[in-house]
């Protein structure tokens, strides 16, 4: 049973361009569409979720969706958008981020059962690898002029752009490689349909020439738009750069946070292109939200949906636990539940003093605040800050006679003081 793809688009706010008569042609009959995906890392980030929604609600609505790792592409560098070439990849580099793209797309995507509408994963290393330079301008670059290639914004912002010395022959060649993936995946697997960001309707329709020009047919354009935040920041973008779907490189805690921290504005529109939930779902977490938007509980749902999404649902229960432990009743027990690495996440940026196991059992809570750690200026301050009863070890309140010991520790090695609500330091023992 099909559904209408196009109009799940347009009310999630997902639909820019489509050719005309791309509607109708979904309608009538099963399609294959692909998006194509660049494998210049090993993991995907969040700029990538919306091209990979696209193809998950492709495939919900009964289509077939295709994956295309750009393993040809990627060792040319798409001028779109971009103000340098990338760096060329070897193909064991290659073959390794393609494998593990995969394995992030099969969260989203059903690659194995035996439905008509399984997705498919393709690389287009695979069928260009073989073409010689004279055969590809022979047969692919003699149909499309170089008035028409001219005429892409894509490569007039980048010819005209000050900040670039201009641009090489093989980013200007790149709308024709990837031209050819459209008219390649036409001619083997009846696919009819290129999706992308708004900024890749210029390569699209190359490939629809092509279509059009070699195979006497029609391929179809959809795409969508470019994500942006309402603050003017860029989206997928934190203080530490891109945030990854591989754990290793952002982890749970962190991507969770990401979301949990998008403002009002930003989180109603995420909430429709970056989960599954349905309008009405969406329009009555919105409605609760306003109701009571300082508990954000639309920045919470968006989070907990889209964390268990690309990690797991334990990994979203984690996330969550830490990103509460602060204000926990039970913070001692609670913080001993935290593996390492989520730890340190949560205490990221905290002023931190290592120290010897052996230092620790001599370690009065005068050393501990200023004569040994430097946390606060002098041991005056600290006995004064420890008479106030303003000094917490492990959120617990503590006097001047309390003694460290094993027992105060987190994970074997770390000690959580606080001075007052917004004072903060770590101990590490080594």
């Amino acid at each position: 049973m099909l559904k209408n793809f196009v109009e799940e688009l347009q009310w999630r706010g997902m639909i820019h361009d489509t050719m005309p008569g791309a509607e109708a042609h979904l309608m009538e009959a099963m399609r294959s569409a692909y998006v194509g995906f660049d494998p210049t890392a090993d993991s995907l980030h969040i700029g990538n979720l919306v091209p990979i929604m696209l193809l998950a609600h492709y495939q919900r609505c009964g289509h077939k969706p295709f994956a295309l790792v750009g393993g040809a592409t990627g060792m040319i560098g798409d001028p779109s958008g971009k103000s340098s070439e990338r760096n060329l990849l070897d193909e064991k580099t290659l073959r390794h981020n393609q494998e593990a793209i995969k394995k992030q797309l099969a969260h989203f995507l059903d690659f194995e059962s035996d439905v008509p509408n399984s997705a498919v994963l393709v690389n287009n290393y695979d069928w260009m690898k073989e073409f010689s330079f004279l055969e590809f301008i022979r047969d692919v670059g003699k149909h499309i002029t170089v008035n028409y290639m001219m005429a892409k914004d894509s490569v007039k912002n980048r010819i005209s752009s000050e900040s670039t010395d201009g641009m090489s022959f093989t980013e200007f060649t790149y709308q024709l490689v990837q031209g050819y993936d459209f008219l390649h995946l036409y001619k083997t697997s009846d696919c009819t349909i290129q999706m992308g960001g708004s900024d890749q309707w210029g390569n699209i329709t190359t490939g629809t020439e092509l279509i059009r020009r070699i195979a006497q047919g029609k391929g179809f354009a959809i795409t969508c738009p470019l994500i942006t935040k309402s603050d003017g920041s860029k989206f997928g973008k934190s203080e530490g750069g891109n945030v990854w779907l591989d754990a290793n490189r952002t982890s749970p805690y962190k991507f969770y946070q990401y979301w949990l921290n998008s403002s009002d504005e930003d989180a109603e529109k995420y909430i429709k292109i970056f989960t599954f939930l349905t309008e009405n779902e969406i329009k009555q977490i919105i409605t609760d939200h306003q109701e009571a938007p300082h508990q954000r509980g639309l920045q919470k749902r968006l989070a907990e949906e889209i964390t268990t999404m690309v990690h797991s649902k334990s990994d979203f229960e984690n996330a969550e636990k830490a990103s509460n432990i602060l204000f926990s009743k039970s913070f001692k027990a609670d913080i001993k539940t935290l593996d390492e690495n989520t730890f340190l996440d949560v205490f990221e940026g905290v002023p931190q003093a290592e120290i010897s196991k052996a230092e620790l059992s001599e370690l009065d809570m005068i050393g501990a605040l200023a004569a040994q750690t430097n946390f606060l200026a002098s041991n005056s301050e600290a006995r004064r800050a420890l008479k106030e009863n303003a000094v917490a070890v492990n959120k617990e309140k503590v006097a001047e006679d309390y003694q460290l010991s094993e027992d105060d520790l987190i994970n074997d090695k770390y000690i959580i003081l606080n001075k007052g609500k917004k004072n903060t330091y770590i101990i590490k023992v080594s």
